[in-house]
């Protein structure tokens, strides 16, 4: 089958399109999913690339294809314990354990990080939904977000952010967006109730309070932030930057409300993001679209920051 991998090692390390042997061995739990669709989050080359970056010559000989956590397509085998999904259902999902390299024709996932695809979105829209939207739900949850709080959705216009507003009003959230001045009338559309332009001064001074701030770009902390909360109010982060990292937990142990999301794929989630794309209240954003082959420029556009919403790659139709 045709796969994504590493191509070269140490500090620039590239993404070729290569044969290999297709999944086997299936656990008991999983099933095999022809893959549709996959799509490109940060963590792929935070954490997935710099896995190549270190590798020795002869490790990345010997590295299977480890790219890809989001995946759409159709199940193709199952292993023994699998009652829920038959063979020809259409499903959805991720894991994030290197283990589904979903930039692949075929990709291996426990039923346990799946659900039935929602019946009114294509493969390449499911596919940019589960990582993000997953992490957008389950923050909002972890800063206890419920009806009639406020909310500030700090990196609103990208891909976290774009399902973050959308299920925050789902949850009946006062949500105000932080963005750039080209993503204002963007943003709104998203359905945002009030829109804060970063480019038009230091809103960390001047904003707020707000119930919750929800830094999706991960760039943030809970003490830069500080100013933005009311008194009881929660700071949560995507993580992935280190002064973020750090500075949460920390702010946590003095006894302040703040987390990080260690986002999971739980069947029961994506069921409830399914019945909100399919009442409408929901819907994915697509950036843009590429080839399996195009993997590396894939990349590169979700590095640049500049995305409106989700970088997909199109598998079945390379």
């Amino acid at each position: 089958m045709k796969a994504i991998a590493t191509s070269g090692w140490g500090l620039h390390p590239g993404l070729a399109l290569i044969e290999t042997e297709a999944p086997d061995r299936l656990k008991p739990d999983d099933v095999l999913v022809a893959v549709h669709a996959a799509s490109v989050n940060p963590k792929d080359w935070k954490l997935n690339y710099n896995l190549a970056m270190a590798a020795s010559p002869v490790m990345v000989k010997r590295l299977p294809p480890l790219f890809g956590d989001d995946l759409a397509g159709v199940v193709v085998d199952r292993g023994r314990n699998v009652r829920d999904f038959d063979i020809g259902d259409a499903v959805y999902g991720m894991d994030m354990r290197l283990r589904t390299a979903s930039l692949a024709e075929q990709a291996r996932i426990s039923q346990r990080r799946i659900a039935k695809k929602p019946e009114n979105l294509s493969f390449t829209q499911a596919a940019a939904m589960p990582l993000a939207a997953l992490t957008a739900l389950q923050g909002l949850r972890k800063g206890k977000g419920e009806a009639g709080k406020t909310v500030l959705i700090i990196g609103a216009s990208g891909g976290v952010g774009t399902f973050a507003v959308q299920i925050a009003k789902n949850m009946g959230l006062h949500v105000t967006g932080v963005c750039s001045g080209r993503n204002v009338d963007f943003v709104r559309e998203l359905g945002a109730d009030a829109i804060i332009d970063y480019t038009q001064g230091d809103y960390r001074k001047t904003a707020g309070p707000f119930d919750l701030v929800f830094d999706v770009t991960s760039y943030e902390t809970p003490l830069t932030c500080s100013a933005l909360l009311g008194k009881n109010g929660y700071f949560i982060s995507t993580g992935g930057q280190g002064a973020s990292m750090f500075a949460t937990p920390l702010y946590r142990l003095l006894g302040k409300k703040s987390g990080t999301v260690v986002v999971e794929s739980y069947r029961r989630d994506l069921e409830t993001l399914t019945a909100m794309v399919e009442a409408g209240t929901l819907t994915p954003i697509i950036d843009s679209v590429f080839t399996l082959a195009e993997s590396e420029a894939a990349y590169n556009r979700n590095r640049s920051g500049r995305c409106r919403g989700k970088v997909v790659i199109d598998v079945a139709n390379d």
